[in-house]
C-alpha cells in the first residue's frame, strides 16, 4: 500500500482509561474541510497494522493490505484546523479500534476528506434549551457541540448527561466540571452504573439515564423544567437507552425529529 493512502498523522494519544483513548489527528498535505459540530468522519487503517497486546485474536483478513474502515464522531470543535479529535473505545474483537489502540504519536493514519451527519444544533433553533444525554463515547458530538456553540452565561441552558460503567470511564469529566464552574447555563451530571466497584466510594449519581430522566434527577440538578417547547433532547450512545429514552419522552410529548416531520428528539445510535 502506497504510505500516500494513509494521509494523516497522530498528533496525541490520550489514555482515559485501559479501553478509552483521546485520539487527536493531523492532515499530511491537505487543510481540513469545514464542518459541522456533531458530524462525523471516517479513520482507516490497513489489515498489516499490527493490533493491540490486549485485543482479542482475529481471523486472518483475505485482503489485509486493504484499508479498514469505520466512522467515528468528531469531539473537537470545527473552528479548530490545527487538528481533528476523537474519543474512541477498543473493540477488542473488532477489526479497527485494536489496531487504532497499537498506533502512537506519529503514526500514519487515514482520514476522510469528507464529513458528514446531521446530529447538529441546526434544527434546534437558537431559544431552546439543550439536553444532551449520552453513553460511553457518545459524549463525542456533546464535545464537539460545546466547544463550538455553548453561549456561556446566557439564557439558553445546556444540560450534559454522560453515563458509563465506572467513573474512570468519564472521559473529559476535568473540562466539563470547569466548564460548568465558569458557565451558570451549563450543567454536567455525571453517572455510572457500577458504584460498588469504585475504590473510592462515589459520591455522585448512579444508575442509568433512563432512570435519571424518570426520576427527576435531571431536572433538579440543572433547575429547568424541559418541554417539547423549550428544550431539544439529544440521545447518543447505547441503542437500548436510546430507544427507552424514545418512549420516555414520547409519553412526554416529544417526537423524533427528521426532515419531514421536524421535532425535538435527534438521535445517534452507536452500535
Amino acid at each position: 500500500m502506497a504510505d500516500s493512502t494513509l494521509n494523516a498523522v497522530v498528533s496525541q494519544k490520550i489514555k482515559v482509561s485501559p479501553g478509552l483513548i483521546i485520539l487527536r489527528v493531523v492532515p499530511d498535505g491537505w487543510v481540513l474541510p469545514d464542518y459541522k459540530a456533531g458530524q462525523f468522519t471516517v479513520l482507516g487503517l490497513p489489515g498489516t497494522a499490527p493490533r493491540h497486546l490486549f485485543s482479542d485474536q482475529e481471523e486472518a483478513l483475505g485482503t489485509p493490505e486493504n484499508l479498514i474502515k469505520r466512522a467515528y464522531s468528531i469531539s473537537s470543535a470545527s473552528r479548530n484546523k490545527e487538528y481533528i479529535e476523537f474519543y474512541i473505545t477498543m473493540v477488542r474483537s473488532g477489526a479497527l479500534t485494536p489496531r487504532i489502540f497499537a498506533l502512537e504519536t506519529g503514526s500514519r493514519i487515514f482520514l476522510s476528506q469528507k464529513f458528514t451527519g446531521v446530529f447538529t444544533l441546526e434544527m434546534t433553533g437558537s431559544e431552546s434549551n439543550i439536553v444532551l444525554l449520552g453513553t460511553g463515547t457518545g459524549l463525542a458530538p456533546y464535545m464537539s457541540m460545546l466547544r463550538e456553540d455553548l453561549p456561556c452565561n446566557s439564557n439558553r441552558k445546556y444540560i450534559i448527561v454522560h453515563g458509563a460503567r465506572h467513573s474512570w470511564d468519564l472521559g473529559y469529566r476535568s473540562e466539563l466540571i470547569t466548564i460548568a464552574n465558569v458557565c451558570n447555563n451549563f450543567t454536567y451530571i455525571p453517572a455510572i452504573t457500577r458504584p460498588e466497584l469504585e475504590h473510592i466510594p462515589w459520591g455522585g449519581q448512579s444508575g442509568y439515564i433512563q432512570d435519571l430522566w424518570k426520576n427527576g434527577i435531571i431536572q433538579t440538578k440543572s433547575g429547568l423544567e424541559p418541554t417539547p417547547d423549550n428544550t431539544h433532547i439529544f440521545l447518543c450512545g447505547n441503542p437500548s437507552m436510546i430507544d427507552i429514552m424514545v418512549k420516555l419522552l414520547e409519553s412526554d410529548g416529544y417526537k423524533e425529529h427528521s426532515k419531514k416531520s421536524p421535532g425535538q428528539i435527534h438521535l445517534e445510535r452507536y452500535w
